[in-house]
């Protein structure tokens, strides 16, 4: 039996645990890993990120097989899952710390992201401009133990906090669906 291609992806779109459930549906993702990225501190703890002061963004790592779902495929659901045209946080939770941002692992990648930056900005979805920035891929951390799989361990509490920051009703109104909710 051959090993599937891997491949990485990387997001940012504020609060790390409302990014986890709507990738880790998809055939071919093979793990979605809550961290951080894009700042200057090796290692950072989640009280460290959350000051504000590491330049870290709260983001996920996708592993996934290309033959089995595309990287376009990945941004599609990265645009149908935050504002993009937020460039001080995401819904309830503000600061760079909360930014969204597609961080590329190669020259395709970062091709596709600006590609579908550019189409998601004609199309005219949005009255502001699309504020997510395309940025080379940075070290990645991994969260806390406790933050992984969130939406899991604390469904309550996950869905409580999906709708009382503001996103789920954000993503209904964008989007005309329930894309991304449990």
């Amino acid at each position: 039996m051959n090993e599937p291609v891997r491949k990485s992806a990387t997001f940012a779109g504020g609060c790390f645990w409302c990014l986890e459930p709507p990738f880790e549906k998809l055939p071919g993702v093979l793990s979605v890993l809550p961290g951080y990225t894009g700042g200057t501190v090796a290692e950072p703890s989640y009280e460290e990120v959350c000051s504000g002061e590491t330049g870290h963004a709260e983001a996920v790592q996708i592993v996934y097989d290309p033959q089995q779902v595309g990287y376009r495929e990945l941004l599609e659901i990265f645009w149908r899952n935050i504002d993009p045209t937020d460039p001080g946080g995401q819904f309830a939770d503000r600061g760079s710390q909360y930014r969204s941002a597609i961080f590329f692992h190669d020259g395709e990648q970062e091709r596709e992201a600006r590609e579908s930056k550019a189409r998601l900005e004609a199309s005219g979805k949005f009255d502001r401009p699309i504020r997510t920035e395309i940025v080379p891929a940075a070290p990645f951390y991994p969260a806390e133990e406790y933050h992984r799989q969130y939406h899991r361990k604390e469904p309550g509490r996950y869905q409580r906090y999906r709708w009382g920051s503001g996103r789920q009703r954000f993503i209904e109104q964008a989007w005309g669906d329930k894309e991304g909710e449990e």
